[in-house]
């Protein structure tokens, strides 16, 4: 079975554990070590746990809580050459490093992982599909516009954790430096309510059993208008579509 839950998603701090038997990946970890703790024993889970640390990129909201958590719990952590070399200082702290390149595959005890390059403004990177060998978790944050290949890898998934960042509307009259709003909705910025519709548009969802809206905009978009613009494309229910919240992320969802 495979599983995963959120710790948190949004500006502030980003974390989702994906579980399958006693493989445990954490990806990503913007949150300080106190509160790390306190979000992972919300899931009943502890650090000794987690079978390894995977970072998608070297911004803070992803990156801040990697080097003390995989220092004072000897956890192998996972990133792109790119991200590596962009986080120099998270790098010289972590005893367990694996470096890979943004189209290798990775093979965690029970998980196979499958890195792909997306448009954002990092050095290199990456966003990832799991699998047991039977069932498919794609997860797409931090990026700036859908290319085919994320159409490729994403396609015929069981289960996806989308961005949903901003609604375009609410991020031009609201209360961003101009500068500000183009680089967020730039081709290397992050994805709109729409755009990510049009991804599930464009891709084959027959076999989806969940679909989570992820890193909304505190300041630039409502769960109500991502959970719209996805029930829309996918023809379901608004209720049907999971938001993945700054404080409580969201519990843990099963795949089977």
């Amino acid at each position: 079975m495979l599983r995963f839950a959120s710790l948190g998603s949004g500006s502030e701090g980003n974390g989702l554990i994906v579980e399958c038997k006693q493989t445990r990946i954490l990806l990503d970890c913007g949150f300080g070590l106190r509160d790390t703790l306190q979000r992972l024993a919300r899931l009943h889970l502890t650090p000794t746990c987690l079978s390894a640390i995977i970072v998608t990129h070297e911004h803070r909201d992803h990156l801040q809580g990697v080097a003390r958590l995989a220092a004072k719990f000897r956890i192998p952590v996972y990133a792109s050459f790119g991200t590596f070399n962009a986080a120099t200082t998270m790098a010289q702290a972590i005893p367990l490093i694996q470096p890979y390149d943004s189209h290798d595959t990775i093979d965690i005890d029970d998980l196979h992982i499958m890195p792909f390059p997306v448009p954002h403004d990092a050095r290199e990177p990456t966003q990832h599909v799991f699998t047991d060998g039977q069932h498919r978790l794609g997860v797409l944050t931090d990026v700036g516009h859908i290319t085919p290949l994320i159409e490729a890898k994403l396609t015929g998934c069981d289960a996806l954790v989308l961005e949903c960042n901003h609604d375009l509307q609410m991020l031009m009259d609201g209360p961003y430096p101009y500068p500000l709003k183009q680089r967020v909705a730039g081709r290397l910025g992050h994805l709109s309510n729409e755009q990510t519709a049009g991804l599930i548009r464009a891709i084959d969802t027959n076999s989806l059993q969940h679909v989570v809206a992820a890193h909304l905009s505190q300041k630039n978009n409502l769960p109500t208008l991502a959970s719209a613009a996805l029930s829309e494309a996918l023809n379901c229910e608004r209720d049907w579509i999971g938001i993945a919240t700054q404080v409580d992320g969201f519990s843990w969802r099963e795949i089977s």
